[in-house]
């Protein structure tokens, strides 16, 4: 009979631990929280002390008295739940379930599901940390008190199926700001001149910077006219040449947030997906009919890695690429910010020497790619930095000034591993400048002037939002995900081409709340309820005090709310046809996911219909019907032909309304990373187009 019992979240990783162990331990899984807050009530007593009322959750029963039953068979039990405040509340919720001492040292916690680290786990038990246990009941209750406010006020005054909360309520605020912004931005123009030179077999390219007393931008025609009025001649001469050499230093290694950003810019993962696969390679991976954990815990703010993987790291670079390669002031990777989720390390392979290559055969596609990047982004930040050289060149004539900038990759150091990504999609290439010297004389073979107008600020993808709302002090790893799930589910918002579009239902709830609860939708409130909340986590403050204090002032905008707040009438449109059932006018209704058409006679006739926006080409395999833009069920846009069903035309890509000039097939619009890229669907000939 087993000695001990070992209690953790997942049944994954339950058998691998139990191997670990040994004969004298059973290890169970109690499938996350077993206990929480009604979902029928607030379950909060505001009068009261904030006292929450637990109940078993539903369908956790069977669970709970399966451990009952093992918790008497052994001598300790063991509560092995996730190393963080989740982790550490579902550890204090079973102790009390099955009667464990919170003050004994009954907590385990590892960073890595590996023999070495769950057997060290074990020699250093402890007491369940409280202070982490009253951080995540006080954000537990904080989230339920607005949530369980505000809502049904929504749903009386707006719309039945609405919600607010704590952080969802800032991110939608700021992608309906971004909006307004581009709703607002009005071009400027401005012009650009840029003039090709050669020298021997060489040409570059150098771009008009001012005169020679300062940079000058240029705002129109006329100013380019008089710019290139005083040019005398074709003849420049090089004025100056300033050689520099500059390092780049590998990123760090991924925190959570860090973890969705680059995993959506490389690999287009959602922050969901992202969190989903990483926890399959934390949870283990069966390799040779063994288990092994691939990477650590993912859910930390922490930057800092052990000694023992800094050494790893260094013996692999040293043996794979060499000595060079090495860094000789290995990157310290303190955390970067001061969240007390820091207490454990970086999101890293539990060993370098599982490199992705030979892990490859025993992953999914999808499995393989994140954990390529997670190894890769752990081996270059040990790497030494890259070396770059760097030229800038003034050419003159008269008192007009040129510049030209290059640059070249001395030694690769970290990027022979791995480059950090941006939202952008910018690539740093090399621009190699032919050797020039001073008081040398060059004719420009071409010179070109070109017209811009200044753009908007761009929409919010998912990884710019996860960065804006990391450097606001908004939400903590683990909420990031699910807060961006969840406005997308409420048809707040809506993905086109990667980026945030707030829906007209959006819009509405956050304007009635801001009109009623400024406070939730306030940033700086919100980073400093965050921090608050930390403060709770490293003993500072007491968790009721901090709730009492918010409350106060919440529940005075509750009562004014549902006094105050008048009813919204969402109105049917007309669509401006009849419906082909019944005859009655068809109507836009305003659902879920934004418009659709329904018919006016509902519930006689329940008849709906997507809204179809012509893009003005006709379709290219009926030749009669139009091609029109829709959007699947998983709200992603296609085209296709306004004829269907007798015409099945489908595309993803935007068909355009010309004929390939090669083979006569049709043309389609692709997104690349210098911008809409048109190709033909049967040849090969392609055209960029910015």
């Amino acid at each position: 009979m087993a000695d001990y019992l070992v209690i953790v979240e997942s049944p994954a990783k339950a058998k691998t631990i139990e191997r670990y162990l040994g004969k004298k331990y059973i290890v169970r899984a109690s499938l996350g929280h077993l206990r929480d807050l009604p979902k029928s009530q607030m379950g909060v007593d505001t009068e009261n002390d904030y006292e929450p009322k637990y109940i078993t959750i539903r369908g956790k029963g069977p669970i709970l008295q399966e451990l009952k039953k093992d918790a008497k068979k052994v001598k300790k039990i063991y509560l092995a739940a996730d190393p963080d405040r989740e982790g550490e509340a579902i550890a204090w919720h079973l102790a009390f379930q099955l009667g464990v001492d919170i003050e004994s040292n009954c907590r385990v916690v590892f960073n890595e599901i590996t023999k070495d680290a769950i057997k060290e786990s074990f020699k250093n038990p402890r007491p369940i940390d409280m202070d982490l246990v009253d951080s995540q009941q006080a954000r537990r209750i904080l989230d339920r008190l607005v949530g369980y406010n505000i809502s049904p006020i929504l749903w009386k005054k707006v719309k039945k199926g609405l919600s607010a909360g704590r952080v969802q309520s800032v991110a939608l605020r700021l992608i309906i700001d971004r909006e307004n912004e581009i709703n607002a931005f009005e071009p400027e123009e401005y012009w650009s001149i840029s003039a090709q030179f050669k020298k021997g077999r060489s040409k570059f390219e150098a771009a008009y910077h001012g005169n020679m007393k300062k940079k000058l931008g240029l705002a129109n025609k006329e100013e380019v006219d008089a710019v290139l009025g005083q040019l005398q001649g074709e003849s420049f001469e090089v004025h100056d040449v300033v050689k520099r050499e500059r390092k780049r230093n590998p990123a760090l290694p991924f925190t959570t947030s860090s973890l969705q950003q680059e995993a959506a810019r490389k690999l287009n993962f959602r922050a969901r997906k992202t969190m989903m696969i990483a926890q399959q390679l934390y949870e283990g991976i069966t390799i040779d009919k063994e288990t092994v954990g691939l990477i650590t815990y993912m859910r930390t703010d922490s930057t800092r890695i052990a000694d023992s993987a800094k050494e790893e790291s260094i013996a692999f670079i040293e043996k794979t690429y060499g000595k060079e390669y090495l860094s000789a002031n290995p990157n310290k990777t303190a955390k970067k910010n001061t969240s007390a989720q820091d207490a454990h390390e970086a999101i890293r392979p539990t060993s370098v020497m599982r490199p992705p290559a030979a892990m490859k055969a025993f992953l999914s596609r999808d499995q393989y790619r994140l954990y390529k990047l997670i190894w890769e982004r752990l081996v270059a930040s040990q790497m030494a930095p890259a070396v770059l050289d760097t030229v800038r060149v003034d050419l003159v004539n008269g008192d007009v000034k040129f510049r030209a900038t290059g640059s070249q990759v001395k030694f690769d150091g970290f990027m022979k591993v791995y480059v950090e990504g941006d939202d952008d999609n910018k690539e740093e290439k090399d621009r190699i400048l032919p050797p020039l010297e001073k008081g040398q004389h060059l004719k420009f073979e071409e010179i070109d002037p070109k017209q811009h107008f200044t753009q908007p600020p761009p929409r919010y993808t998912e990884a710019r939002l996860v960065r804006t709302l990391e450097e606001l002090g908004i939400g903590r790893p683990s909420t990031f995900a699910p807060t961006l799930d969840t406005i997308q589910r409420r048809g707040y918002v809506t993905l086109d081409a990667r980026r945030f579009i707030p829906t007209e239902l959006g819009t509405i709830v956050h304007n009635a709340v801001n009109e009623f609860f400024p406070d939730i939708i306030d940033v700086e409130f919100t980073a400093q309820m965050e921090k608050e909340l930390d403060d709770i986590e490293e003993g500072k403050k007491k968790w009721i005090k901090v709730l009492d204090n918010f409350y106060k002032d919440f529940e005075k905008h509750v009562e004014f709310a549902d006094a105050e707040m008048e009813k919204i009438e969402i109105k049917d449109e007309p669509a401006g046809e009849d419906c082909e059932k019944c005859g009655e006018p068809m109507v836009y209704k305003l659902g879920r996911y934004g418009k659709f058409m329904a018919c006016s006679g509902f519930p006689d006739c329940r008849n709906t219909k997507a809204i179809m926006k012509p893009i003005g080409v006709t379709c290219p395999t009926c030749k009669e019907g139009q091609v029109v833009e829709r959007k699947s069920k998983t709200r992603r846009v296609f085209f296709g032909c306004d004829q269907y069903p007798e015409c099945e035309y489908v595309s993803w890509d935007k068909p355009v309304a010309r004929p390939c000039p090669k083979c006569d097939s049709t043309l389609v619009e692709k997104k690349s990373k210098k911008g809409v890229r048109i190709q033909c669907t049967e040849c090969e000939y392609k055209e960029d187009i910015q």
